[in-house]
């Protein structure tokens, strides 16, 4: 039997934004000058990514949302700040309305070398910013067993946090274009379900000796077991322009992962396992219409609206969500994400006002540092 604590699974967030020039509004590749202002290295909550116009913050051990909260607001203060030095700001949207491959630069890292030379123009269109979320799980075969359990319900925490509409001066028609571009990596997309860690260790490893991961850090799957933590990584979602949706989405996250464990815990039968069709269609689903239109139950089998699906979420998570003190917090957050829409609706209206796309840049930017839309 699964033990399962009564205490809230620790949590841990990383957050990558993108470098602006707020001048005029476009992505800049000198993420180095913010990054020289800032503490990075092993262990530091600040880090480059993949592309020169990218910087990561990462928060310590969190117990609590208001722990997770207060870091969040820290790190992106801190992070705006750096970048204000030189001339720049830090944007939180999982896409850049402007901008495309043509300004692409690889941070100079070998590892990121490598991948650009293995996957070619895939690696250098990879101008997206995503939110991660660790769930302490300490034991590894527990923690492959949450996540096959929490498949169904992860493109509903994918189109909560949808914030990527436009792509290269175009609206897309998508919430999350974000996870479209993401998706042609060969390690991402919907994990399988996996028979206890050897059998996913042995997964990872075959994608290692094809060449077609450079190491495990590169299995880039809706949901992971971290190669660096005891941890469930959840990685679905776009990155949240605001603070409260970031906080939400971990609320949910550590809630999904909760209440998986007390299944196990509770030796509950799990529901039969979804077909990856399904999955990958609910994926979709949620990427393409955000909450604008019907998700795709994959237990059921068929679409249900986005506001019945958020019920069923949340009254599957309440137990564990009122364990941890979270329930209030998590509602309210999904009224409000509910009332005022998605980060991609809200970029949307922005545009509709003026049809700019300066302005959506403008939202974002003031979003990211606290102003409210």
């Amino acid at each position: 039997m699964v033990a399962c604590a009564d205490d809230p699974l620790t949590l841990g967030v990383e957050e990558e934004f993108h470098v602006a020039d707020p001048a005029t509004r476009s992505l800049t590749t000198d993420a180095d000058a913010v990054l020289e202002k800032l503490e990075t290295g092993d262990g530091a909550q600040f880090q480059a990514e993949l592309h020169e116009s990218m910087v990561e913050t990462c928060t310590t051990v969190c117990t609590t949302l208001g722990e997770v909260r207060e870091q969040l607001v820290g790190l992106r203060a801190e992070a705006d700040r750096a970048a204000r030095a030189v001339g720049r700001r830090v944007a939180a949207s999982g896409s850049f309305p402007l901008a495309g491959p043509r300004l692409a630069r690889v941070t100079p890292k070998r590892r990121y070398e490598w991948i650009l030379d293995r996957y070619g123009h895939l690696a250098a269109e990879q101008f997206v910013c995503g939110c991660h979320v660790h769930v302490g799980i300490d034991d590894r075969d527990t923690a492959v067993a949450v996540m096959t359990r929490a498949r169904p319900w992860v493109p509903v925490l994918l189109a909560l946090t949808a914030s990527s509409p436009f792509w290269a001066g175009v609206d897309t028609g998508y919430a999350s274009y974000r996870s479209q571009v993401w998706g042609q990596w060969p390690v991402a997309g919907m994990p399988q379900a996996f028979d206890g860690a050897p059998d996913y260790d042995a997964m990872v490893q075959a994608l290692i000796d094809t060449d077609t991961a450079v190491d495990s850090g590169m299995t880039y799957w809706d949901m992971r077991l971290s190669p660096r933590f005891e941890t469930l990584e959840f990685r679905t979602a776009d990155v949240c322009t605001t603070v409260d949706e970031a906080v939400l989405h971990a609320g949910l996250c550590r809630g999904l992962a909760s209440t998986c464990l007390r299944e196990l815990a509770e030796e509950r039968q799990a529901p039969p396992a979804p077909r990856m069709e399904l999955l990958q269609a609910a994926r979709w689903r949620a990427a393409r219409f955000g909450l604008g239109e019907r998700l795709l139950h994959v237990g059921e089998g068929r679409t249900v609206p986005a506001a019945t699906m958020i019920e069923r979420l949340l009254d599957h998570l309440r137990p564990a969500l009122q364990r941890a003190g979270d329930w209030e917090e998590v509602s309210r957050l999904v009224a409000q994400v509910q009332a005022r829409g998605t980060g991609a609706d809200r970029q949307r209206r922005a545009f509709r006002r003026a049809g700019r796309l300066e302005d959506v840049v403008d939202l974002i930017v003031g979003e990211t540092a606290g102003r409210p839309a």
